[in-house]
């Protein structure tokens, strides 16, 4: 692999690091973790999702969104069907008051995102999306290792 300074994977892994840990340290006065915030995310975003939909968008497995979902309802953040109009899959939804702590959390997590790139210029945030779009599309399309 080499030197590690030299390492794209590495600096990728080291920039996802830090933040996350931002995002954890600006999540936490909330009470939310950073599954948390995406679930309600995504949910504010796509209402009646599934908690297969939902694991696959915050990266996390099925077992630990069950229990991400569970928590948000004990919290009175979103709201779940009793019974699944078809199939299986419960829809879930934000509540009045899981729509204002997504409004605060979306806040916190907007003013990390622009600390992250203040040193950038606009043309340089456009390209750096460009570019981990296209690494994200180079693996995604490549499979295996060749």
């Amino acid at each position: 692999m080499g030197d590690l300074d030299l390492s794209v994977g590495y600096a990728l892994k080291k920039a996802a690091a830090a933040l996350r840990a931002a995002m954890d340290a600006g999540l936490r006065p909330l009470g939310l973790s950073v599954p948390q915030y995406a679930c309600l995310e995504l949910l504010g975003r796509r209402p009646g999702m599934s908690s297969a939909e939902l694991a696959r968008g915050a990266f996390v497995t099925r077992q630990s969104m069950h229990a991400v979902l569970l928590g948000l309802e004990e919290r009175g953040l979103l709201a779940r069907a009793a019974a699944a109009p078809q199939g299986r899959a419960l829809p879930t939804r934000l509540t009045d008051a899981g729509r204002d702590i997504l409004a605060e959390a979306s806040g916190i997590v907007a003013a990390i995102e622009r600390r992250m790139v203040a040193g950038l210029s606009a043309d340089g945030q456009e390209r750096l999306l460009a570019d981990l779009a296209m690494c994200t599309a180079a693996l995604d399309e490549g499979g295996a290792a060749a």
